[in-house]
């Protein structure tokens, strides 16, 4: 019931990272995909995220593994790129049925009052305003196919819990939540499920930037325990691509509005 055979896909972020690993799988389900990356740096991030090279992978290691593919550099924060990018779906591929917002940054301060006015509003232009702009561009495509669809969102474990050292994060993925459910009341005429995956920590190029800026920051937070409940650091990217796969497909129909941790027990713990 995992089987995509006949749908098209739009990805966000799809450069590396759990992007990338959502296009191989979705892909490998039978899914033609469509990615986009912005693939390039953005100042107010501390770390480096992808470059045309990452996205261009992408495209490869999906038609490698006998994937239908196209992409492009685009920027969540466009409006009109999004648009481009869905209607690069329809045009290339006939259709748009599934959407996996993803696209992200992270970022760190040592407490939410001290965030720049700029880091703030980057983070939320980005991980909340970048994903509507998809939803904006994506839904009246799936609507005008016919065919219902579905939406999974990437939030965060810190979108249902408090995230100290990283507030301006933590409030855009609460956002998204939000988002989640209004669309999930909106869309469900139209037979559109949306859903958000919640997971914990990822072991992907974005944790590894974090991790070279991660010791000058949390000082005030050293003490907290942010482990996961089960005995394991980080989770694989496919991990999380296997529940995308399964909120996108056929097994997961009746399922909208949900949050999804994919977290080690982390919410248990904490």
């Amino acid at each position: 019931m995992t089987d995509l055979n006949g749908k098209v896909a739009m990805i966000t972020g799809g450069a590396r990272g759990q992007g990338r690993s959502h296009a191989l799988t979705l892909a490998a389900a039978g899914a033609k995909v469509v990615v986009c990356d912005i693939a390039a740096p953005i100042a107010e991030v501390q770390y480096a995220l992808a470059d045309p090279q990452d996205l261009e992978d992408t495209l490869r290691l999906v038609k490698e593994a006998g994937g239908e593919i196209a992409g492009m550099r685009a920027d969540v924060r466009s409006s009109a790129d999004m648009e481009a990018v869905a209607e690069l779906a329809v045009t290339t591929f006939g259709r748009l049925d599934i959407l996996v917002a993803n696209a992200g940054v992270h970022d760190h301060a040592e407490s939410t009052c001290e965030i720049s006015d700029a880091a703030w509003q980057t983070m939320l232009d980005v991980n909340l305003t970048g994903a509507w702009k998809a939803c904006k561009a994506a839904v009246p495509r799936m609507i005008a196919g016919g065919q219902g669809g579905s939406i999974v969102i990437t939030s965060s474990v810190d979108g249902l819990r408090a995230a100290p050292s990283w507030g301006h994060y933590g409030a855009a993925k609460h956002g998204l939540q939000g988002l989640k459910q209004t669309l999930a009341f909106e869309l469900s005429e139209h037979d559109i499920r949306v859903n958000t995956v919640n997971p914990t920590g990822v072991n992907s190029p974005m944790a590894e930037g974090l991790s070279q800026v991660l010791p000058w920051v949390v000082r005030k937070w050293a003490h907290s325990d942010r482990s996961n409940l089960l005995d394991v650091p980080m989770l694989e990217p496919q991990e999380i691509s296997n529940a995308v796969l399964w909120l996108v497909s056929d097994a997961a129909r009746h399922v909208t509005g949900v949050d999804l941790p994919i977290d080690a027990g982390y919410l248990v713990k904490h």
